[in-house]
């Protein structure tokens, strides 16, 4: 086993230019590979699972290319050229599920596999609604999981089209994003509360900005026009990940600061800035501009306790769970079931790798309690080949311990260079 050992930081501060979001790049290539026309994306993310999603796409026969620094996808005005193909998705759930949700839609045969634990990802809710639609998907392995085949069928997109909303937001991405497909009206009705609200206010975002604009009711349905067709916007510039901003803001919160992140701001479309309101109501300095936020540890320097719903910025969330280790009391994080069907059972993970920093923890079915320690204890993570688990729990490093990181390439799925990074504004 590869493992990275971090020296213990005494203070954190610097300006951190953050890479391109994962979210928005993996939507933006497949939208510019459905759309008509050539789109340049600037600022793309370069990670495992924007290359799975490209390496898609060129096999379904969009073309990419890079021109520039520039990468350059000429679209195929519609459902995608190439009829049959396997394509392997690693554990990239933003190429997977949308993909999963197109192919559906473009009358070919197609094979979807990934990683071992991409296949305990559930995709039933997302199957089951494309069934719906006429069409026509079998599950190769577990009932309700991929992998996945995918094969010709008649689809009918009129009627109401149900889908769950409480297990994952990515199913009602993907049939957003496919069903302009059809070229009909179709509306989708969210049966459940909705999770992870901010990640589809960027698809429909990005929607419009490909030249689909929808109308809905609150959270409740989607409305598709008939006739709605992906154009390209020419030139577009993806924002800096707000998820990977997380580990940097709390570094500034906990370890003096200040630290600024560059890429995100006020004007971001991701939900993930609110994670700065989250350090701010745990005392943290927090300042903001259009594109940049930053981060200075509370006047009194201990972070405070709290107890708060992260439903809206699930992935962000992580990360307090690992700043709670610096506060002045229990840290409760509730509504964050969606951790469980992510990379890893995330709630069962983080429990397990707090307690070795000398936390007392306790997990529920979508909850989680923190309570710090006098003082950390040095530790050994495992990171459960779960990139923000690695991310995360280099923060420890912060309470004077060497913390050791197992696996620490597994940051290669949205932030390759991250704990190069990191070290820049350790001190």
């Amino acid at each position: 086993m590869t493992f990275l050992d971090l020296a213990p930081v005494v203070r954190a501060a610097g300006t951190v230019k953050l890479p391109g979001s994962k979210s928005i790049s993996n939507r933006v290539l497949l939208l510019a590979a459905l759309g008509s026309g050539e789109t340049r994306l600037h600022d793309l993310l370069d990670s495992d699972d924007t290359r799975v999603m490209q390496d898609a796409l060129r096999t379904l026969g969009a073309v990419v290319r890079q021109e520039g620094g520039a990468s350059v996808v000429t679209g195929a005005g519609g459902a995608f050229p190439v009829k049959a193909a396997e394509l392997f998705l690693g554990n990239a759930g933003t190429a997977f599920r949308p993909l999963t949700a197109a192919l559906a839609l473009c009358g070919g045969d197609y094979r979807l596999s990934g990683v071992a634990r991409m296949h305990e990802r559930p995709i039933g809710d997302l199957v089951d609604a494309l069934r719906g639609l006429g069409a026509s998907i079998d599950y190769l392995g577990q009932t309700g999981y991929p992998p996945l085949h995918i094969k010709p069928a008649a689809i009918n997109a009129s009627g109401k089209i149900r889908v769950r909303g409480d297990v994952s937001s990515q199913f009602l991405t993907a049939l957003l994003m496919a069903l302009p497909l059809t070229g009909r009206q179709a509306t989708i009705a969210v049966e459940g509360e909705l999770i992870s609200k901010p990640y589809v206010e960027i698809t429909l975002n990005i929607m419009r900005r490909f030249g689909v604009e929808l109308t809905r009711d609150a959270w409740s349905s989607f409305t598709i026009p008939a006739g709605a067709h992906y154009r390209s916007p020419g030139d577009l510039w993806v924002e800096g990940d707000a998820s990977s901003a997380s580990y940097f803001l709390a570094a500034g919160a906990i370890g003096g600061g200040p630290v600024r992140v560059e890429g995100v701001g006020r004007a971001s479309i991701q939900g993930d800035v609110g994670f700065a309101a989250a350090l701010e109501q745990m005392g943290a300095r927090i300042a903001m501009g259009e594109n940049w936020i930053e981060a200075s540890a509370p006047p009194g320097g201990k972070l405070r306790a709290i107890d708060a719903d992260f439903n809206h910025i699930p992935d962000a969330a992580m990360t307090i769970a690992v700043a709670a280790l610096f506060a002045d009391g229990p840290c409760t994080l509730r509504n964050i079931g969606s951790w469980r069907v992510k990379e890893t059972d995330r709630i069962a993970a983080m429990a397990t790798e707090l307690r070795k920093l000398g936390a007392s923890v306790e997990e529920g079915r979508d909850w989680l309690r923190v309570i710090p320690p006098a003082a950390l204890r040095p530790a050994s993570i495992d990171t459960y080949d779960d990139h923000r688990m690695a991310m995360c729990f280099s923060l420890a490093a912060l309470g004077g311990v060497t913390v050791r990181i197992n696996d620490p390439q597994c940051v290669n799925k949205t932030f390759p260079e991250y704990f190069e990074v990191l070290a820049q504004i350790s001190h």
